[in-house]
């Protein structure tokens, strides 16, 4: 699901959750995220708190941010 995120779309940690069936696992789905070492490969820089927050990437926040930036994010961006 991760890697199907289009470019300028984002998706919140509970949206994936949900589409796995249990809203209740945002944790886990944050944790698994923040240790992913394919960054740009399954782009779930794309994955963001459900209020806009930037949380819980291998590179680090500052390196999401830029990334999300690059990507016209938050001006270009459709969060599902």
């Amino acid at each position: 699901m991760i890697s199907r995120i289009p470019y300028d779309t984002s998706l919140a940690y509970v949206k994936v959750t949900q589409a796995y069936g249990d809203a209740k696992m945002v944790s886990a789905v944050a944790a698994a995220f923040a240790k992913n070492p394919i960054l740009i490969v399954v782009p779930c820089h794309r994955v963001i708190g459900s209020d806009g927050s930037m949380v819980g990437y291998y590179g680090g926040i500052d390196v999401k941010r830029q990334l999300l930036e690059l990507e016209g994010f938050p001006k270009q961006f459709t969060v599902l």
